[in-house]
């Protein structure tokens, strides 16, 4: 199941290179269930923390009516950064699914670890490399183009 979210998660991602966003998304799934999606819309909404993760808890405590996600996992392309690694702690994620790292924000055990750190009153499940290649692609295809234009 962990590969079939993880598409619904690149399809996110390909919805924000669509509109020149950098293509990261996220779905969170309960019950075997997609409760929300996201996909980063800094640009779009001139927002420094609409990030895929955070539109997508955002939108599942929506549904869910409350703030905590207990029993839920997170399927993300990329690696959360630290603000968002710090909501899915706080949101109180069961288990966080991820495709590819981020060497250079990343939140979750690549620069830092903020949801596994035991200082903290929750750690979430992790799980990496789920479709990695394709998640890491789409992310330097991304950039590749972005220079290009430049």
């Amino acid at each position: 199941m962990d590969k079939y979210f993880m598409k619904l998660a690149l399809n996110e991602a390909y919805k924000a290179y669509k509109i020149e966003e950098v293509p990261v998304g996220a779905v969170i799934v309960k019950d075997n269930r997609v409760i929300a999606t996201g996909f980063n819309m800094k640009e779009s909404l001139k927002d420094a923390t609409a990030h895929a993760e955070m539109v997508a808890i955002k939108r599942a405590s929506e549904v869910l009516n409350g703030w905590r996600l207990l029993g839920a996992t997170m399927y993300v392309t990329i690696e959360p950064c630290p603000m968002c690694a710090g909501a899915i702690v706080n949101s109180r994620l069961d288990r966080l699914v991820i495709g590819a790292k981020d060497l250079k924000m990343g939140g979750c055990g690549s620069v830092l670890n903020i949801t596994q750190n035991p200082n903290l009153n929750h750690r979430v499940e992790m799980k990496w490399g789920v479709l990695e290649d394709e998640c890491s692609f789409i992310m330097k295809d991304f950039f590749k183009k972005l220079r290009n234009k430049r």
